[in-house]
Parts: structure tokens; sequence; C-alpha cells
């Protein structure tokens, strides 16, 4: 199996691209300049020995050519100049140079020229007589003079490219730390959100982008975290939900089979009425888990009413009534069973007498109440606080209305003690809207 290749980091793609950028850049800028500064202190040079050659040949006297003598120099005239008087062959007659020049031999046209001769740069310059051009002064200059002057302008030169080059890396180093560091962190955060660590706080890094998805990052951190606890609680209250019809279904079992002479064929039915009820729940809960988006669906007050009338808490009258015209309500019929199953279970456990269940219309929502004739709650007591079921006969009113409260709030109601003493539980829904009436289309013209 082929490795992976592995890509470079992105600090150093960052370093390696903006100073490769910037020497490339430096480089087409550089190129050209060191050319035109050669050319330039080039022709300087030439211009300086053409005026010195014009010079010397203003001041040579014009007979050279026929009476060869030392050359008087002008005064001011560069001591590293090599003057000589040539002929117009080419031959040296007078002062200092090879014995035979090239470039004093095509100055007999009277003009001046330029050439390097033996590591020299020369000019030459026609002595102007009456017989035309006789002679021609030489002067030339060592080529390594403006050789090292170009070489030290392009050293200076390299130099500034050298610092521009560090200077553009030095700054891409920073700019590739600033924005690798947001990255990783919000690679370590992504690792660790992935190891069930849904504490993950974004820093702000003055990177715009990667502060954009820091905040991304921490509300989807905060957002998983609430959901596991959400189904952590969820599990837990499913857990209590089954766990007390379970329980009754075996007790009930278990006393028919110890009791001598028990009515076996009743406990069977009644353990398969419990085992029904048993498959609803866990049918009601399932379709709960499984529904990711509410799935609010016209309620069926009526018939959920009616359930619960043919299904009265054990050796306790139950009585269901509905009050008036009862409004339109869209929510989940699972959720709404849930919580009328916990409210009635709770009233059979700790509450006495009659168990009433009233549905009406409170104007915007309906209200669905159930109370008993016990001696209720105190004022004082969070009856809805999620806490730890200590068994049958705790006293205590386990997580199941902890359970009901929140599923009522899933489906955008509400879950109340209206009255403490004797208790009154209600649900509040609130009415769907209704939907309005399609306007009517304008009709044509001509009334069709």
């Amino acid at each position: 199996m082929d490795a992976v290749p592995r890509t470079a980091p992105l600090r150093r793609r960052l370093l390696v691209t903006i100073a490769g950028i910037t020497a490339v850049a430096v480089a087409l800028l550089i190129i050209p300049l060191a050319v035109a500064v050669q050319r330039l202190y080039r022709n300087e040079a030439v211009t300086k020995l053409e005026r010195d050659a014009t010079r010397v040949a203003a001041t040579a006297p014009d007979d050279e050519a026929r009476h060869p003598r030392p050359i008087r120099l002008p005064e001011g005239l560069n001591e590293r100049l090599r003057v000589g008087i040539y002929g117009i062959d080419g031959n040296l007659l007078t002062g200092e140079g090879p014995p035979h020049s090239g470039a004093a031999r095509q100055a007999r046209d009277g003009r001046l020229h330029q050439r390097d001769e033996h590591g020299r740069l020369v000019v030459t310059a026609p002595i102007p007589s009456d017989e035309g051009v006789t002679s021609v002064a030489r002067v030339g200059m060592p080529e390594r003079v403006v050789t090292r002057r170009i070489e030290r302008a392009w050293w200076v030169m390299a130099a500034f490219a050298l610092l521009i080059i560090g200077l553009a890396a030095f700054v891409a180093r920073y700019q590739s730390r600033r924005l690798a560091r947001p990255l990783e962190r919000l690679t370590a955060a992504a690792q660790a959100l992935g190891d069930g660590d849904f504490t993950v706080r974004a820093r702000s890094s003055g990177v715009l982008e990667a502060d954009e998805a820091g905040r991304a990052l921490e509300v989807t951190a905060r957002r998983l975290g609430s959901m596991l606890d959400r189904e952590r609680a969820f599990s837990a209250d499913v857990s209590h939900q089954l766990r007390t019809p379970l329980t009754g279904l075996l007790l009930g079992l278990e006393s028919a089979l110890e009791r001598p002479g028990a009515d076996l064929e009743a406990a069977v039915r009644t353990a398969v009425r419990r085992g029904e009820h048993l498959r609803d729940i866990i049918g009601d809960l399932l379709s709960l888990a499984r529904d990711a988006a509410p799935n609010r669906e016209r309620l069926d007050v009526p018939g959920l009413l009616e359930e619960l009338r043919l299904r009265p808490p054990a050796g306790r009258p139950l009585e269901v009534a509905a009050r008036g015209p009862l409004p339109e309500v869209h929510a989940s019929a699972s959720a709404v069973r849930q919580i009328l199953g916990v409210l009635l279970d709770n009233a059979q456990a700790h509450g006495a007498g009659r168990v009433t269940v009233e549905a009406s219309d409170i104007g915007g929502g309906l209200a669905i109440d159930v109370s008993d004739e016990g001696p209720g709650v105190t004022e004082t007591e969070d009856i809805f606080a999620r806490r730890h079921s200590g068994g049958v006969g705790d006293g205590g009113h386990g997580i199941g209305l902890a359970l009901a409260r929140a599923l009522a709030e899933a489906e955008g109601g509400r879950l109340v003690l209206r009255r403490p003493s004797p208790p009154i539980f209600t649900l509040l829904l609130p009415a769907s809207e209704p939907m309005s009436e399609p306007a009517p289309e304008a009709a044509d013209d001509d009334g069709a």
C-alpha cells in the first residue's frame, strides 16, 4: 500500500511562498538595474576620457607627426591616465602606450573613437592641423578602475537585495505564525471535541475567518454538549419510565404465583394489560427518540382522552371530561401521551381518591388538568427538579415529572403545578395558528 504523501506545514509553505515571490521580484528589479549601472559607469568613464582626449589633442602641437617631442599634459589631468601621441598609421610617436594602437588608426577619420586595448579603456581624438589629421591623441585608463566601481555598486545592490529578502522572510514568518496559530488551535480544539471535551472556547486571533471558524466550533461544542446531556437525561428518564410498569408487571406475576389459590387467569390478563401498556410506552419513547425535529401533527385530543378512559389507574376511579369545544393543537401525540401517563402514575403513587382529567379551552391554547383528592405537595417543594428515585415507597417523585416538563417544553408548551393541595397539574399547549385563506385571483377584464 502506497504511503500517503505528507504536505508541508502551513507555516513553511507561507514562508517559502512569500520569500520566494520577494526574491523573484527583487531579481527582476536588480538584474536590469545592475546592467544599467554597468552601462552608466562605463559611459561616464568614456565621457571623461573623451573630454581628456579632446583637451590633450587641443594642446598638442599639430606637427607631432614630423617632429615628435615630449607631451605637455594639460593641468588637472588624472594621474592614472596614460597619454600618447600616435600617427595615423597607429604607431606610437611619443608619450605612453603600446607601440601600436588600432584605436589611433581609426581616428584618421577626424572623429573620436573608443575601444578596449590591452586591459585599458582607450579614447582617441584627432589632432587638427592645416594638412588634415596627421596625428592622434590617445588617452587610456585601467579598465579595472571602472570594473571595481561597477562591482562595488553591484555589491551594494546585492546587500540591499539580501536585506529586502531577509525583511520579507521575517514578515513572512510573522504572518505565517499569525495565520497558522489559529488553525493549529482549531485543530487541537476539534481533536479535543472528538475526544469528548465540550468545553471548547474560541480565542480571538485577529484573523476574521479563523475567529469565525472558532466561534462556530465553540457553538457546535456547546450544542453537542447540551445534546449529550439531554441524551443522558433522556436515557435516565426512559429507564425510569420503563422500570415502574415493568416492576408492577413482575410483582403481579410473582404475587399470583406465591399466593395459594390465586386467580392465575386474572393475573395473566392483568400482566397482558400491563405488558401492552409497557409496549405502548416503549413505542412512544422510540418515536420521540427517533424524531430529530419536532413532529407536531394535529393532536387528536378526544381520542387521547378516550385512551385514558379505557386505562384507568389500578384501584382508583378516573373521570375524563372535555369542557366545551377544544382548540386545534399541533403536538406530538407520543409526547403528550407520556406526559399524561407520568401525571396519572404520580396521582396513583402519591395521591388519593378520584383522579380527574379535564381538557378545556383557555383562549389561545389547550389546558389539560390532572388532579386527585390527595394531600398534595408543600409550597416550597420543587417537584419538577430532577433527582433519582429511591424506589417504591420513598415518598419522592423521582424523575418522572422532570421528564414530563422537558417533553412539554419540547412541544412548545408548559407543565405547571396550578394548585398544590389538592394537587392540580396543568399541561398547557398553544393553539395552532389559523391558516390564511388564499387570496382570490383577479378576474380578467372580460369576466372570464
